[in-house]
């Protein structure tokens, strides 16, 4: 029977009982990755709190008039953030439940929890129309499965919707014009180095044909 990951609180446990420098190689091997899922998992738990004390206005019970004086002044955080936690989190309970279960934290690989700025690009990705329910269920991989970062996800979503759209003809002639001539210089220029290299031309014909393919990326690249 496989061991059970040992938890974060076991972990912390360990540490109490005797000091970091004696933790065995595996004990602090688990408590980084540990850690790690507990950092990680923080902002859903943080969303749900916050999500709660907006949604039922307990912050004017507490002496705040506005949502953001509240998380600007108790909980020290940029409004932007705190907008950007509700919308992520309001997205997993309405679109994403079951990533909201319990086994969300406890069966999850830390590598693969995804960032509330993760989240939140999925969630503009669920908005756009141009992308198709087969390229929806990619990103959501990508973020639930895979913990890609949010650079990494928007980069995804950029490249699916290109591939949607239709290029215009003149466009797609003049990108595979560029080509072309790309691949010319590039031969052009190993050619050269070869000569250069073996003496298979006079010195003056090597300048030339580095003049002219310097011509050549001015005039078409």
């Amino acid at each position: 029977m496989q061991k059970s990951r040992p938890t974060l609180k076991d972990a912390l446990a360990e540490i109490n009982r005797q000091s970091l420098e004696n933790l065995t190689d595996t004990a602090l091997r688990e408590l980084a990755v540990q850690s790690s899922k507990e950092f990680k998992l923080s902002w859903v738990h943080l969303g749900r709190v916050l999500y709660s004390v907006w949604k039922d206005k307990l912050f004017r019970a507490w002496g705040y008039e506005k949502f953001e004086t509240y998380i600007a002044k108790e909980v020290g955080i940029r409004k932007a953030t705190a907008v950007k936690l509700l919308r992520s989190y309001f997205f997993l309970e309405k679109e994403e439940p079951e990533y909201l279960k319990e086994e969300f934290s406890q069966e999850r690989e830390a590598a693969q929890v995804p960032t509330y700025d993760a989240v939140n690009v999925l969630r503009l990705a669920r908005e756009k129309k141009d992308l198709t329910p087969p390229d929806y269920m990619k990103l959501k991989k990508s973020v639930f499965e895979s913990g890609k970062d949010a650079t990494a996800v928007r980069k995804d979503l950029t490249s699916l919707i290109r591939q949607r759209q239709p290029m215009d003809p003149d466009e797609e002639r003049q990108k595979r014009s560029e080509v072309v001539v790309r691949r010319l210089v590039n031969a052009f220029r190993s050619f050269k180095k070869d000569a250069q290299t073996l003496s298979l031309l006079p010195t003056h014909l090597i300048r030339e044909a580095e003049e002219l393919i310097q011509k050549i990326e001015r005039a078409t690249l």
